[in-house]
């Protein structure tokens, strides 16, 4: 037997305005809100989920765990500049001008990446 992710959990001044954006991101769907807290899931399947909690104080250091997404159907210039549009903002987290990734953060800060190949990149001819 082994384990399998069921929920990454993100903390939130705004849970409700973190899943929209998330959401919006992944196209994924909201399966389940309520005051403190919302959870999103692909729209094809209910797991794993990330569930978004409130939490009253803002990020202050880099995360420990972040999510590493590629394009799929669009460039990565055409992704980067679609989460841009978004709300993500670019940040440094130390990275070198040498690095294949583009790191992100969502509106509260929370750090992610845009990977350079795309979906279809790796999938090959």
């Amino acid at each position: 037997m082994t384990s399998r992710i069921a929920a990454l959990a993100i903390d939130s001044i705004e849970p409700h305005m973190i899943a929209r954006f998330w959401c919006s991101v992944l196209d994924w769907r909201i399966l389940e809100a309520v005051d403190d807290g919302v959870s999103i899931a692909p729209r094809d399947r209910d797991w794993p989920t990330i569930d978004i909690f409130g939490v009253p104080e803002r990020k202050s250091l880099k995360n420990r765990l972040h999510l590493d997404l590629r394009a799929d159907g669009s460039s990565t210039a055409g992704e980067l500049q679609r989460l841009l549009d978004l709300g993500a903002v670019h940040v440094d987290v130390g990275q070198g001008p040498e690095v294949t990734w583009v790191v992100l953060a969502d509106p509260e800060g929370n750090e992610f990446c845009l990977l350079s190949r795309t979906v279809q990149e790796l999938a090959g001819p």
